[in-house]
């Protein structure tokens, strides 16, 4: 089984292999690579095997992230929940894994993060502190909204009689979404993505990305980024504006793109990852979501220690602290430049 590197030729072929494959998530479409050079500039290496018949049985998209601060390694895949080996069996694993490892070594790489959405189980050593939050969804949204205790009903509620709407849209929404997102992340402390990475995914993905949006007054308030891939759709950023938080649009925002997915005919809305028992996490259960485990595998190289470039390491929290109290008009020039190396 020869492994090869994928290029834009094999960008239909990958697509009715993922599509037909049980083990693919939304990330192993080739598109992704697009979306990540466009965005952020990183090289990006799609592995690809193919059996005798010339048919493939597997794919391992990789980006290869070098910088001063935060090192040189390759993730599958970075900015993104999910990514990883997908293969039909243990020996394409193998193959496409030991093709990895091998694309490290030459690229003097530290190590490779496999954001896996099923185990590896291949001795390498894992991390499972993350969890996807995941609700099945019924075949009606009558019967999704009675399937909610009344008090969060209620809490739908507040935001509509507050005068607050939902709209859902593509390319037209970018800079308000944007423009939320913003500065709900310099209130955390982390840097924001470019406002051309978002329409660098719709672009490349018109029949299956969204943008929700809460308004009051006709001004943004809460929104959040929809991609579906066969079955389940997912929200993998979404934030509200902290002032309006006694009107509770984030609760209108979720309603509304649960509605959505269910309209569309999705079966599982997929939250976005957690970590367990902190307050997204209690928030997305509260809509009756359920964790899957996340179990992240790496290659480190030279026997070295499991890499941790998440803001909970403390050798960051100064950075974190000095950056929420930059001005928001700051943070949104410096923080694309920044954040495109950390993955």
């Amino acid at each position: 089984m020869p492994i090869r590197p994928a290029g834009p030729n094999d960008a239909a072929t990958i697509a009715r292999y993922i599509d037909a494959s049980d083990r693919s998530n939304l990330y192993h479409d080739y598109r992704w690579g697009a979306v990540v050079e466009a965005s952020f500039g990183h090289p990006y290496h799609a592995l690809l095997s193919e059996n005798r018949g010339g048919n493939v049985n597997g794919i391992l998209p990789l980006v290869h992230m070098k910088s001063f601060t935060f090192g040189n390694f390759l993730v599958s895949m970075p900015f993104f929940n999910y990514g990883g080996v997908c293969a039909e069996d243990e020996s394409t694993r193998d193959l496409l894994v030991a093709e990895a490892v091998g694309m490290a070594k030459a690229l003097k790489a530290n190590h490779i993060e496999f954001r896996q959405d099923h185990p590896l189980d291949n001795g390498f050593p894992s991390r499972s502190h993350k969890v996807s939050m995941r609700l099945a969804l019924p075949a009606s949204v009558d019967e999704l909204w009675k399937s909610f205790p009344s008090k969060l009903r209620s809490q739908v509620k507040v935001p509509q009689k507050a005068g607050m709407t939902f709209r859902i849209g593509r390319e037209e929404e970018v800079d308000g979404f944007h423009a939320v997102f913003s500065e709900n992340m310099r209130r955390l402390g982390t840097p924001v993505y470019p406002k051309k990475f978002f329409g660098n995914i719709l672009e490349r993905f018109p029949e299956s990305s969204w943008i929700g949006t809460v308004c009051l007054g006709g001004a943004p308030v809460a929104s959040g980024f929809l991609v579906g891939f066969k079955d389940r759709i997912e929200i993998p950023w979404a934030s509200s504006l902290r002032k309006h938080n006694r009107l509770s649009p984030n609760m209108l925002l979720y309603w509304s793109c649960l509605k959505f997915a269910c309209e569309k005919g999705y079966a599982v809305f997929d939250f976005g990852r957690s970590t367990p028992d902190e307050s997204t996490y209690k928030f997305k259960e509260q809509w009756g979501a359920r964790p899957t485990p996340m179990p992240w595998s790496y290659w480190v190289g030279n026997g070295g220690k499991l890499p941790d470039l998440s803001p909970r390491n403390r050798k960051y929290h100064l950075a974190i602290e000095i950056w929420k109290r930059l001005p928001l008009g700051v943070t949104r020039i410096l923080g694309p430049r920044i954040v495109r190396n950390i993955p």
